[in-house]
């Protein structure tokens, strides 16, 4: 037994932040799998760093280049390959939690992410192609990914709502769960496997205030907010499952739609490596790591209940920030439109970087 397995017990699943070729030949998975790791996320900066960071994948670049195809239809069977194996490999933790947990995240293409009709075609396509059951379906909660988002979950396809900053947010992409599985039990249609995770950015949170608190000389709030932010929108997840709504899905078997932290290296060296962790552990919450960060769990992480102690303090650590002049909810809008742009631009990086190596390889 690990101290993921220990987290498990206390109602948080681990999974990891991170995929490439080198993370399955190395083995490196499927020990981490033993050790109690039960899943798995990808985004367009992962795959950049994996597909053009090493030659791991330039004999099949090579071969996909040679049947002629465009560089971004190339990128995506680099990438759907990848998910199948990842799939394939917590497919056993799939089965095992009745479709709850051995999930891998696969994220819409981050272009469409204020297109609600090319994201409902993108992801209905995706799910086609990868065809494996426990394939989770990335959609950023922007205001055209909310309907896209209830429209699929509707449909029954497992979603990761991405890029979650704000409680306002949270309320919109719980309400999206709650209304699809309204909408499916009134058609008839099963509800007990339906399965959604709500990713909420953590450690961004800090990187963006804590200057502006070094600004305004409150510097004992600084490593504190994006804990806070994160405590809060777990009171607001206990809110929205929970009460006769919730009692009444419940019942047909619906399980909550969960929190996930995602961000959640720390990125001030001054912190504590498993500041993101050890404060967030809590029942029906996932923690998606970097392989560095999971180390640090495993070596030193602190194991308990956390996510919903010390709320009050929370609050008062919030209406300090508003006190200090500074306005979360602006913050929170900026974080998401920069999380968009930075996807964007890590997709486009690859692509362009994808397509300097194919030119190599086609020259003589």
């Amino acid at each position: 037994m690990t101290k993921l397995h220990d987290i498990y017990k206390l109602g948080q699943s681990i999974w990891i932040d991170q995929i490439s070729r080198e993370l399955f030949a190395s083995g490196e998975l499927q020990s981490l799998i033993d050790q109690g790791l039960r899943g798995m996320t990808s985004n367009p900066s992962i795959f950049m760093k994996a597909m053009t960071g090493s030659d791991a994948y330039d004999e099949d670049l090579a071969r996909l280049i040679q049947q002629g195809l465009e560089i971004d239809a190339v990128y995506e069977s680099l990438a759907v390959s990848d998910i199948q194996q990842a799939a394939d490999m917590l497919r056993t933790i799939f089965d095992a939690s009745d479709g709850a947990d051995g999930f891998v995240s696969l994220e819409a293409n981050p272009n469409l992410a204020h297109e609600t009709q090319g994201t409902l075609d993108e992801i209905r396509r995706l799910k086609k192609l990868v065809n494996r059951p426990n394939v989770m379906f990335k959609i950023p909660a922007t205001q055209a990914g909310y309907p896209a988002i209830q429209t699929l979950l509707t449909e029954g396809l497992p979603i990761n709502i991405t890029l979650m900053f704000s409680l306002e947010q949270y309320e919109a992409v719980s309400e999206a769960y709650l209304k699809a599985l309204e909408a499916r039990l009134g058609s008839g249609k099963p509800i007990d496997r339906m399965a959604s995770v709500a990713s909420f950015f953590v450690s961004r949170i800090d990187s963006k205030i804590d200057p502006l608190l070094e600004e305004r000389g409150t510097t004992d709030l600084q490593g504190m907010i994006a804990v806070a932010n994160a405590k809060l929108a777990y009171e607001q997840f206990k809110e929205q499952f929970g009460g006769p709504r919730w009692e009444r899905l419940a019942a047909s078997g619906a399980r909550p739609q969960r929190v996930l932290w995602a961000s959640t290296s720390t990125k001030n060296p001054a912190y504590p490596d498993t500041l993101y962790v050890d404060n967030l552990i809590g029942p029906e919450t996932v923690n998606t790591l970097p392989p560095e960060t999971i180390a640090a769990v495993l070596d030193h992480g602190t194991l308990a209940r956390t996510v919903d102690r010390n709320v009050d303090l929370a609050r008062e650590q919030i209406s300090r920030l508003s006190q200090a002049g500074i306005d979360l909810d602006q913050v929170t809008r900026e974080l998401l439109d920069q999380g968009v742009a930075s996807f964007s631009d890590a997709y486009q990086k690859l692509i362009a970087n994808l397509s300097q190596k194919a030119l190599k390889m086609r020259a003589p």
